[in-house]
């Protein structure tokens, strides 16, 4: 807004010199390339992630990110000198459930509230706040429906990179594309997304060639989507174990994501290794209290192969978490081809590449750690 207020205030300056030329002809041509100057010069044109054409300036500067996996973009692309607004959500405390937050919530705290924060795609912006802050673009994780009210909201550009969940989906490459264009940082998108393709190739290399009849069948339970879950909360075409070739026990080819598994389907199942969330282990353990007989019958229970899986999904994807936890995964499925991975080490590198920070031990501090769970203590 004050860009803009600045630039009619020049103009008129510019015409009010003009008409002093005692030239008539001179006069009006200069005042019509002053007039005609062409929009393009100082704005372009950009198709973001739900496929909305927006007009944003050449240069942009200041942004806000709001809801669903915005601001945690904003970390990867190390952009967030650029953000001038917050949400509301970061005065609940540090949530080391997104990846992002401990790093940056500090200096985002001091920010004026533009949002509420949060990951359901709608319309979650502080319209009045935003026009006061005034960035030259909002970048939001809206669907894009509530990306077109905020703009006219606001009258700001609203550039939308919404994507889906999981380890790697072709949305979440779109929406990095889209961001690095929009505050051209388009190389360190780039950086990003084949770091991202060579641990997708690692994982694929070192599972690929495992013969089916060696795989031992998983299940991931207690898994958080849309919300904390108990034991039946699982995934089917779960991210994690497609990167690993894994034999997933809940795969259905009618379903995509999660759903409430039966739990005598489990029981039938026979999993061999059992993945829970141990953000959600007081469900399972209250779960376990009220039919212990269910829990001690099946088989990876009594073979003591339950282990945690923590949650990679809060207001969208931590990339971070997600490819730590495959790598995890990979150690106990297949211990062979995993054995040289410290994943110490491995985190380390994967929270260095992303945010520049390792944040490995306030992870685990945080309750989101790797170990054996012995269900009823």
């Amino acid at each position: 807004m004050k860009k803009k207020l600045k630039s009619i205030l020049l103009m008129g300056l510019a015409l009010s010199v003009l008409t002093s030329f005692t030239g008539c002809g001179e006069k009006e041509t200069v005042e019509k390339d002053v007039l005609d100057a062409p929009a393009s010069s100082k704005t372009r044109i950009i198709t973001d992630a739900v496929g909305r054409e927006v007009e944003i300036p050449v240069d942009v500067e200041t942004i806000i990110c709001l809801g669903s996996g915005a601001p945690r973009l904003a970390a990867y692309l190390q952009a967030m000198d650029m953000v001038v607004g917050s949400e509301a959500y970061l005065s609940e405390g540090v949530n080391i459930r997104r990846d992002y937050n401990p790093i940056h919530r500090e200096d985002l705290l001091k920010l004026p509230v533009v949002g509420e924060g949060g990951g359901s795609g709608q319309n979650n912006g502080f319209s009045e706040e935003i026009i006061l802050v005034s960035p030259d673009v909002i970048i939001a994780g809206f669907d894009y429906e509530a990306a077109e009210e905020l703009q006219a909201q606001t009258g700001i550009p609203v550039v939308s990179v919404r994507h889906s969940t999981g380890l790697s989906p072709e949305s979440f490459y779109k929406a990095m594309r889209v961001f690095g264009e929009v505050i051209k940082k388009e190389d360190r998108a780039e950086e990003i997304l084949s770091y991202m393709d060579t641990m997708l190739s690692d994982l694929t290399a070192r599972t690929e060639n495992v013969p089916e009849e060696e795989k031992l069948r998983a299940y991931a339970g207690a898994v958080t989507f849309n919300g904390r879950r108990g034991f039946s909360g699982t995934y089917s075409k779960f991210g994690i174990f497609d990167a690993l070739h894994a034999k997933n026990v809940a795969e259905d080819a009618a379903i995509e994501g999660f759903y409430e598994a039966d739990l005598e389907k489990i029981m039938t199942w026979d999993p061999q290794v059992i993945f829970l969330d141990p953000g959600n282990l007081d469900l399972v353990t209250k779960e376990y209290q009220d039919h212990p007989e269910y829990f001690e019958n099946l088989r990876a229970v009594k073979e003591g192969q339950v282990y945690t899986m923590p949650s990679f999904n809060n207001a969208g994807t931590n990339f971070t978490y997600a490819f730590l936890n495959a790598y995890h995964a990979g150690k106990i499925l297949y211990p062979e081809e995993f054995q040289d991975v410290n994943l110490e080490e491995k985190a380390e590198e994967i929270f260095m590449k992303f945010l520049g920070v390792n944040l490995y031990e306030e992870m685990v501090a945080g309750g989101l750690y790797y170990g054996t769970i012995q269900l009823g203590e």
